[in-house]
């Protein structure tokens, strides 16, 4: 029967077994990758391409662009205007502070479109 400190010794051994067989999987994986990219590097090369004929730049502009939406950087019309004060809001994002205090006096908004 074994005992524990030879178990313990076979653990120990074979925790030290996997743990060179990862190092020489990974290394092994490092070193094919690094191979791939040369020969995609030689293909581009040899037959001239860019970053477009494989498809790249346009992906990069569709992701880009796609959380942008289509009225970022127009200026909107004014839509409501306080005639004491001369404020305007054009109806984008927070109701601005003089419009809420007027709506809470119990003015509707359209006391105040232009």
């Amino acid at each position: 029967m074994n005992t524990a400190s030879e178990l313990q010794g076979q653990i120990e051994q074979a925790e030290t077994q996997i743990r060179q067989l990862r190092e020489k999987l990974l290394k092994q994986k490092t070193e094919e990758r690094a191979s791939a990219i040369a020969q995609v590097k030689q293909l581009i090369k040899t037959h001239g391409l860019s970053g477009g004929d494989l498809g790249l730049s346009a992906s990069r502009a569709r992701t880009a662009k796609a959380g942008r939406s289509s009225n970022q950087g127009v200026k909107a019309a004014i839509k409501f205007r306080d005639p004491a004060t001369g404020n305007t809001w054009a109806g984008r994002g927070k109701t601005p502070n003089w419009l809420a205090a007027k709506l809470a006096t119990g003015q509707t908004k359209e006391n105040f479109a232009v």
